[in-house]
């Protein structure tokens, strides 16, 4: 079952961190692909991989994890530049995400583990600094997960390496 996920997983990744400089320089920034982590993810973190696949739009990943429960996110974005502010951009978009939890997670929900699926927001702030291969993000993630019809507003600290 694992590998269901993580086959198609990967070589979305894949596809995802081959570079195009000329998206990139579009915006003003001097990166197509970012990868690293995220902070603040619901006591747990995250790995997060992001791709401009135009000047404007990006996929990102993420792969979060804690100690009882994982989720695997998708977010379609959309970007814009921050007039006097060189390397700031904001960025909105809607997303999906599916995750497992165990019984250890029971003690705050109902049941003893299984999966979860849902639709997700985001709303942020993205800066790559310059001269530097390092980008930072700041962002709120609004969330419903079902079956259960659950609501959540995490958010989160990014720093990813980018090429």
């Amino acid at each position: 079952m694992k590998k269901l996920f993580f086959i198609p997983l990967i070589a979305a990744i894949s596809i995802l961190a081959v570079p195009s400089k000329s998206n990139a320089q579009a915006l003003g920034t001097s990166y197509t692909t970012g990868v690293g982590v995220k902070l603040g993810y619901w006591g747990g973190g995250a790995l997060d991989i992001k791709y401009f696949m135009q000047p404007t739009k990006a996929l990102e990943g993420q792969l979060g994890f804690g100690p009882d429960w994982f989720t695997i996110t998708g977010l379609y974005e959309f970007h814009g530049p921050i007039e006097g502010a060189p390397g700031l951009l904001w960025y909105v978009g809607p997303g999906a995400h599916i995750g497992f939890w165990n019984t250890s997670y029971r003690d705050h929900h109902s049941g003893t583990g299984g999966a979860f699926f849902g639709v997700d927001g985001v709303l942020g702030l993205d800066y790559k600094f310059n001269r530097a291969p390092i980008d930072l993000s700041l962002d709120i993630q609004p969330e419903v997960s079902v079956p259960d019809g659950g609501f959540g507003i995490w958010g989160g600290l990014g720093i990813r390496f980018t090429f």
